[in-house]
């Protein structure tokens, strides 16, 4: 959890720290004459092309929040801020300069007879030819895992003048962000405070930008601020706001230290239930905030339209492949594409509506498909009814996954630290980018580099061409057998027998897959770039896998239509009825109890490690997390899909946390070079959620048209696109570049300044191995070593706090994957 303190920067008349004009080894090059002069009553160096070298001297000290609850004058000061207030609203200027000469001339003209714009400004900075601010307020974050950070987006600037007359206050919000020194690159807001010289010390400058501070510290505040359209508004929204700080401030519950320990929040003697009681009744009191925030607010209309978007093709291409998927390990017997799509459309609305934490998302992923097929060859092996054995160790999944929310074993999930979290994450990235991969190399055995292709010879002897052909007279390529007898591709297609040599599919397919990601990930950091207007590079950002699906599948049905392409298949037959449970011998009951727990244990940790990943401090949620009641709800919810044939889901990864990106503002910070994006509030609804698998399940429709139209390889480069994007926040896979990065571009983190070199590619190391186990297991040839694979992950917790504290001392890992930074 993040603290934060407030601190002053004093730049007295004595000078004392060296100003250097330019490298040892430059001045070695070139001589240069210099002269001692007397200049405004100090000595400085003079050279001959007109340098200067004077003394600087710099003083930082922690200085205090202001408490509006036990000082009275720090609503006093807002009060007669709100009386005569000097607001500048969308400043156009970007230099320091020119932004103090606007906000002095407002307070001085007409207003301080006696004071002088020159006289102010030689207060304000601290020479006449260098724009340094003497006196400043800034923000900074200090985190429990050793992070150090500037908060660059305001900054509070003081003077004292003898010629005042009386304290003045000046904010100004900055159209563009600008460039006000070191540790300032990104300032929106400047508070200008000027005081009388002999002012009593309770309302001194440093007392009353003190104030004016800890109101401006408020992240969530300031973004209220950035959205306001008048002054009116403006002043309104600061009143609310130190009136909230007071309330707050004056509860005496809030002041650590001041009271015993309640009796009541005492640590309950019996678990049962207990953590599911706090969830329900920490989420319900929020839960018709959950439906109202999804429209309140400005931006918050456009963020969950765009949002919903972005569910709609994260999770209908995902379902539509996965489907596929099972159809094929399964032999049709489960999870064909609508079955898949229903099953997703009952599983998500139902956990939007009832779960706890809605900014979940809810899908089968990879590992439940291999889960399937490995059910599948047991019931192949010792015959046994499929629908019979899916439903039951379903059953068995519930009521294990119900022991664990109502005992309470969520709780085990404090072990699980942000390595964990990131191990698995980097997992599901490489499961991504390997499904796309074999995808793509079948592709290039079955066209480019099939015999027919090889072979000139018999490729000159074969003149029969083989392609399908639509009634919109669209060229289409399926791998469709003859065993599967219902199975076609959709109800109009003739497919001819001959194959012959299609190496233009396999270019386009390596085309529509690599242009996907390319155009998915340039639109999503477009808003980084400076063309177009903010509010369009938002725009584009927000709608960039949206635009990148649908111009992709545009140019491989329409534009190149003369190429056959591979599209997914598609079932005219729909089975929907219950299992029956009393074909299964008795026998058959006990290993499904066995296999029932190994998938609750993947169930458990993948369910778990997703909720981490959304409450996740750095997304700075207000409603609380609900880890014992989403378990219970995703339970029952598997319960009943496994009575009817669809596929499991659970927790998934990446959705979940693109899905709490796309809800939030954010707001850019730069430290030494480095550009990065912070969180400043997330709009914590349950209609994007509900509304994207409304969609989902209207989708039924859409088949076989126009769903039709996008190409596997398309939704190849969607995997491709949630893999990479995921990985912005990944700090593993950022140290991991670092092995290969020269020391001097390493980014200024927090445990880059606390760690040695060695110990943080100790730690990388260490990581990379639980991975390689994990993608051992989980990506195993064998199907039988894939039922391991959830106690794999579930092993990934002793490890780290067992095994890694030998290898690497505490106080490094408290840096390395302590708190989230």
């Amino acid at each position: 959890m993040s603290k934060m303190s407030v601190r002053r920067g004093v730049r007295g008349s004595f000078r004392g720290s060296l100003r250097r004009y330019g490298s040892a080894e430059s001045s070695r090059k070139v001589v240069r004459h210099h002269n001692w002069i007397y200049r405004n009553g100090e000595w400085r160096i003079a050279f001959d092309d007109g340098d200067e070298v004077t003394l600087m001297y710099a003083k930082l000290e922690r200085l205090p929040m202001k408490d509006f609850g036990a000082e009275v004058r720090a609503s006093m000061d807002v009060d007669q801020f709100l009386q005569q207030a000097v607001l500048l609203l969308d400043v156009t200027e970007t230099s320091l300069d020119g932004i103090v000469d606007k906000m002095l001339r407002k307070v001085i003209d007409g207003r301080e007879p006696l004071a002088t714009l020159k006289e102010a400004k030689t207060a304000i900075f601290t020479h006449d030819s260098v724009q340094l601010l003497a006196r400043t307020i800034q923000g900074t974050y200090i985190s429990d895992g050793g992070g150090f950070d500037y908060d660059q987006s305001w900054l509070c600037a003081m003077c004292s003048l003898p010629s005042l007359a009386k304290r003045h206050v000046a904010i100004a919000r900055l159209k563009h962000a600008a460039n006000m020194g070191r540790n300032s690159h990104e300032v929106r807001f400047f508070i200008l405070v000027v005081t009388p010289s002999k002012e009593k010390g309770t309302k001194n400058a440093l007392e009353t930008g003190r104030t004016f501070a800890t109101i401006f510290a408020d992240m969530d505040f300031r973004q209220r601020l950035l959205d306001v359209h008048g002054e009116v508004e403006f002043k309104g929204i600061l009143l609310k706001h130190a009136q909230d700080l007071a309330s707050e401030q004056s509860n005496p519950t809030r002041r650590l230290g001041n009271h015993e320990p309640d009796p009541e929040f005492e640590e309950p003697r019996c678990r049962f239930a207990q953590g599911l009681c706090e969830d329900l009744k920490r989420r319900v009191s929020h839960y018709i905030s959950d439906y109202i925030d999804g429209f309140v607010g400005r931006k918050t209309i456009h963020k969950t339209i765009s949002t919903i978007f972005f569910l709609y093709f994260a999770c209908i291409l995902p379902t539509i492949a996965f489907g596929v998927l099972n159809d094929n390990n399964t032999s049709g017997k489960i999870g064909d594409i609508r079955k898949a799509i229903i099953g997703q459309t009952i599983g998500g609305l139902s956990f939007s509506f009832l779960g706890g934490q809605p900014l979940v998302i809810i899908m089968t992923t990879a590992p439940i498909c291999l889960y399937i097929k490995v059910i599948y060859n047991i019931c192949d092996d010792f015959q046994l009814d499929f629908y019979a054995m899916y439903a039951c160790v379903g059953l068995w999944n519930t009521f294990f996954l119900v022991l664990y929310a109502v005992f309470d074993v969520s709780r085990l999930m404090k072990w699980c630290t942000r390595s964990t979290e990131e191990i698995f994450s980097l997992f599901i990235s490489i499961a991504f980018v390997v499904d796309a991969g074999r995808d793509a190399v079948k592709n290039f055995q079955t066209h480019y580099y099939s015999p027919i292709c090889t072979d000139m010879q018999y490729n000159a002897s074969v003149a029969v061409e083989s392609y399908i052909v639509t009634q919109n007279n669209i060229s289409l390529f399926t791998n469709v057998t003859n065993s599967t007898d219902n199975m076609t591709m959709f109800d109009d297609i003739v497919i001819a027998q001959e194959p012959i040599c299609r190496r233009e599919s396999s270019l386009l397919f390596l085309l529509l897959m690599l242009g996907t990601v390319w155009m998915a990930v340039s639109l999503f950091n477009f808003n980084k770039t400076p063309y177009l207007q903010a509010s369009k590079r938002e725009l584009l950002a927000d709608y960039a896998l949206p635009c990148a699906v649908l111009l992709l599948s545009f140019i491989g049905s329409f534009v190149f239509k003369d190429i056959p392409v591979e599209h997914f298949r598609y079932s005219n037959t729909f089975e929907f009825s219950r299992a029956r449970l009393e074909y299964l011998p008795w026998t058959a009951y006990f290993g499904c109890m066995g296999l029932g727990f190994s998938l609750s244990l993947l169930f458990f940790m993948d369910q778990n490690i997703s909720a981490a990943m959304v409450n996740n401090p750095c997304n700075k949620l207000k409603k609380g997390c609900a880890y014992h009641l989403d378990l219970f709800v995703v339970g029952i919810l598997n319960g009943f899909l496994s009575m009817y044939g669809l596929p499991w889901m659970h927790g998934v990864l990446p959705h979940s946390p693109l899905h709490v990106r796309s809800l939030a503002d954010v707001e850019e910070r730069v430290d030494q070079g480095h550009v990065y994006e912070i969180i400043v509030k997330v709009r914590e609804t349950r209609l994007t959620g509900i509304v994207s698998h409304i969609l989902i399940g209207l989708s039924v429709f859409l088949l076989p048209y126009p769903l039709a139209y996008i190409p596997t390889a398309v939704l190849n480069g969607l995997f491709l696109y949630m893999a990479i994007t995921s990985l912005n926040s990944n700090q593993m896979f950022e140290r991991i570049t670092l092995l290969f990065m020269e020391q001097a571009a390493y980014p200024p983190n927090h445990y880059i300044r606390r760690c040695p070199q060695r110990k943080i590619h100790m730690f990388t190391l260490c990581q990379m191995v639980q991975l390689g186990i994990m993608c051992f297991f989980g990506f195993s040839p064998w199907p039988y070593v894939k039922m391991v694979f959830p106690v794999i992950i579930l092993l990934l917790l002793p490890f780290r706090h067992k095994i890694v504290p030998v290898v690497i001392d505490n106080k490094y890992l408290e840096a390395l994957d302590g708190e989230n930074q």
